[in-house]
């Protein structure tokens, strides 16, 4: 039982990495098409991967008959013939589906140009495949989106280039100072923006709300990456400790709780009554997603979260009451 286990697990992970090398070398071709030239080493901190890897990814692209050339020199790198065609062998059709998919759902939460841009020179090389696009992911046309998109630009850039970044930093309490930061990575999380990178002024790693920046400028000079910088770049110390509770939820409410927490997180009591068990943060945050339901949901335990629940709704209600 345990080798048939291992042989599927090695199976599975097999697929994946395969899956991962299409994903990288698609990206591969769509960045090329937008620049002229890109080194090994920048594609390479891209997609975290080493040097040798990008190397065997032009190989397999050229045996693809994918017109790659090299540049040899300090601002040398790869580049791809403007006249290239797509070899449709390369890629099938349920492959760039899912990419299509992709990046129609980042359309408008990230440089919806350039994303819709890319969707079309997509559909444009695989016309034959005759692709149908039948999953449209969709959400609000937020203003405050459309505002961050400069903020999010100077990101990209300055992670791109590796160039410090400056800027006005307002923290929870309405406290403002000026940081400067390595730029790592951009994150995307619920419906928020996060910049992660290293501090500068705190000397440390940091994640900040692309929301609380104001005057972000990129500066003239490079920094060299940190060794841990992947690492740390990956941990996520802006998410809050969570804790389990237990509430009583209205039907009308089920299809919400099921598409965060799962079926397998809801009970059907003898009454008829549902009871989910849901992961909140134990602050302000969890208390705003609860009191979100109103009366169609009912904390019962743990006593300690339902007291501090109560004491915050007591708050609201004393602030329109005065």
């Amino acid at each position: 039982m345990m080798t048939a286990f291992c042989h599927h697990s090695k199976i599975v992970g097999k697929k994946r990495m395969l899956m991962d090398k299409v994903e990288r070398l698609i990206s591969i071709i769509m960045i090329l098409l937008k620049k002229e030239l890109v080194s090994a080493n920048e594609f390479a901190q891209l997609f975290n991967v080493s040097k040798r890897t990008i190397l065997r990814d032009m190989d397999a692209l050229s045996l693809a008959n994918i017109p790659i050339y090299a540049v040899h020199g300090v601002n040398g790198g790869y580049g791809i013939m403007q006249e290239y065609k797509v070899d449709k062998r390369l890629l099938s059709s349920s492959d760039l589906q899912n990419i299509l998919t992709a990046l129609s759902g980042l359309e408008q939460i990230f440089l919806p140009e350039e994303v819709e841009r890319t969707i079309k020179k997509i559909e444009a090389m695989v016309g034959q495949l005759a692709l149908n696009r039948a999953i449209y992911l969709s959400f609000y046309a937020w203003e405050g989106r459309s505002e961050l998109l400069e903020t999010l630009k100077t990101c990209q850039e300055s992670i791109l280039k590796k160039r410090l970044v400056l800027f006005d930093y307002t923290d929870k309490d309405g406290t403002i100072t000026q940081r400067m930061i390595e730029p790592y990575e951009l994150h995307f999380s619920e419906s928020t923006w996060y910049l992660k990178g290293f501090c500068l002024d705190r000397q440390a790693y940091r994640s900040f709300k692309l929301a609380r920046i104001d005057h972000m400028t990129m500066d003239t000079r490079v920094f060299p990456s940190r060794d841990n910088s992947t690492t740390q770049g990956h941990e996520a110390p802006y998410l809050p400790q969570l804790i389990t509770i237990k509430a009583w939820i209205a039907p009308s409410i089920k299809d919400q709780i099921i598409e965060r927490y799962g079926r397998k997180n809801l009970e059907v009591q003898h009454s008829g009554v549902l009871l989910a068990t849901m992961e909140i943060p134990h602050n302000q945050l969890g208390f705003q997603f609860l009191a979100s339901f109103g009366r169609q949901l009912k904390v019962v335990e743990p006593q300690a979260y339902v007291e501090d629940f109560q004491q915050y709704l007591a708050q609201m209600l004393a602030h329109y009451s005065s």
